[in-house]
């Protein structure tokens, strides 16, 4: 039998799916599922083109996203690891999938915002768009049945998601990735105006190490452009602002991700 190509969309789809049925799988999110990985100590994170909003009660399948996300999320963790800021990925393994480490996950978002948007607009009566004084650091509890609350560095050492030398790691860590990501973006003409990352801890033996985990992505950014204010990220999907699969290609042709030319679906260089 002839081995499926790029091009036979539907014998790969087939293939995909044979594949993922034979392996174990340890949780399911809203947009990836882990697998058990080939190796001690390893995951497989699988992009999924579901895409969510409000705590999962907007709902809908855009074609593309995963392999999108995939794609840019490892972007942004080599160029973590090119200065020196530890993270869980590993190597990219195919159009939808990575290999990441196997990490402890501490229970926390760690959001950091530069501009006001969103909820920060809401609770705090800014105007969408208005710079901060300073980068803001927040945390949320990591629970869905619970909205993912807003949580103080009070909540978290009393209930001890994580001691106060984690949470000085946390903190630097999160400026760090601050500091890289607004550079990045600022260089193809997009405002990082906000995001979220997840921590894991790692062991080497009895010597413990906080990582960048989970993913980096416009799924978990918010990104403007300078110019025109164009939203480039899952607001667009939020409040039906056009096409979710364009926004995020657009974030990946800038960044070389995407070749420079007008697509309608995702094509990828390799």
């Amino acid at each position: 039998m002839r081995t499926p190509t790029r091009g036979d969309s539907i014998p790969l789809l087939r293939l995909e799916r044979s594949l993922m049925a034979r392996r174990k799988k340890i949780y399911e999110g809203k947009a990836k599922i882990l697998y058990e990985g080939p190796e001690p100590g390893t995951i497989v994170q699988y992009f999924k083109d579901d895409a969510t909003a409000f705590n999962a009660e907007k709902k809908d399948v855009i074609d593309g996203k995963g392999v999108l996300n995939n794609r840019l999320s490892e972007f942004f963790m080599n160029g973590l690891t090119q200065i020196g800021i530890p993270n869980h990925f590993i190597r990219r393994l195919n159009m939808r999938e990575q290999l990441v480490r196997n990490c402890e996950i501490v229970p926390l978002e760690v959001i950091v915002r530069n501009y006001a948007a969103g909820s920060m607009s809401k609770r705090l009566g800014i105007a969408e768009g208005t710079q901060l004084p300073r980068p803001i650091v927040e945390y949320c509890y990591k629970d869905d049945a619970l909205g993912d609350p807003l949580v103080t560095e009070e909540h978290i050492a009393a209930f001890g998601w994580a001691s106060q030398q984690d949470m000085d790691d946390i903190l630097s860590i999160a400026l760090r990735v601050n500091d890289f990501m607004s550079g990045v973006m600022l260089a193809v003409g997009i405002r990082l105006v906000d995001f979220k990352i997840e921590i894991g801890r790692v062991f080497d033996g009895d010597y413990q190490r906080l990582i960048v985990a989970d993913e980096i992505s416009p799924d978990s950014c918010r990104l403007w452009d300078i110019e025109t204010g164009q939203k480039l990220d899952k607001d667009v999907f939020r409040r039906d602002l056009g096409n979710l699969t364009d926004a995020y290609s657009e974030v990946a042709r800038r960044l070389g991700v995407l070749p420079n030319t007008n697509v309608t679906k995702p094509t990828l260089i390799n």
